[in-house]
């Protein structure tokens, strides 16, 4: 069986800001490629009286994420109904056995999911739902590596006094960063122009400036949460 690398995002187009390129680059590799959203995202822009006009800008969204998927390469894409902007008001070992179901069934080598000292609560609520879930016990299947990545818009927000994002990874991804920008452009709710840092010209702003600290062309960056070397 091919090697797994399982993307672990809390809103749809996390998973394309964080790591769309490295995605399409193991995909290419011959990995094979899965995806947990874990909100149907949209619903924290609105009150608890817009139901209706947030179930149908979920419905879109999640037509746009089904073809960002495409684009990647993902070959399962899992969406979760966990509450947008919301999850901290859910119990983390509940969202953690949702993940844990997934990687179960799918036995991923590596994860890729968010950055512990973000601005948005979801995306840490989901950080330490994934460390939970994918935790070393013996007998059970558990990745042997765990990286985390940035999102712009929300990492460069966090307070530096928590935990700033700090790269010990980084993959070139010349090559594939334009499906990743064609994955972005799928998520037409969420592109926004520039200088916002969610628009073509930011993430491959962001592309270059983190090439040039490893003298290359385009990069993205990780942070290394676990490694075990058998």
């Amino acid at each position: 069986m091919s090697k797994c690398i399982c993307v672990i995002a809390a809103h749809p187009d996390d998973e394309v800001l964080g790591c769309g390129a490295t995605v399409r680059k193991y995909v290419d590799a011959g990995w094979r490629a899965v995806c947990i959203i874990m909100t149907g995202g949209v619903g924290g822009r609105h009150g608890a009286a817009a139901d209706d006009a947030v179930r149908a800008s979920q419905k879109v969204l999640a037509e746009q994420s089904a073809a960002a998927a495409t684009v990647l390469g993902f070959s399962r894409l899992e969406q979760l109904d966990f509450p947008d902007n919301r999850m901290d008001v859910v119990s983390r070992m509940d969202i953690s056995r949702e993940i844990k179901r997934v990687l179960d069934e799918e036995r991923p080598d590596l994860i890729l999911t968010h950055h512990p000292g973000d601005y948005n609560w979801d995306h840490t609520v989901t950080f330490d739902a994934v460390l939970m879930a994918a935790r070393h016990s013996p007998g059970d299947p558990s990745p042997s590596e765990i990286w985390s990545f940035e999102v712009r818009s929300s990492t460069e927000r966090g307070w530096a006094g928590r935990l700033p994002f700090a790269p010990t990874i980084y993959v070139t991804v010349e090559a594939t960063l334009d499906a990743k920008e064609n994955a972005l452009r799928c998520y037409a709710m969420e592109l926004h122009d520039a200088p916002h840092p969610r628009s073509v010209e930011g993430i491959r702003a962001l592309a270059a400036m983190r090439g040039h600290e490893i003298g290359q062309p385009a990069a993205e960056a990780f942070a290394c949460i676990r490694r075990v070397v058998a």
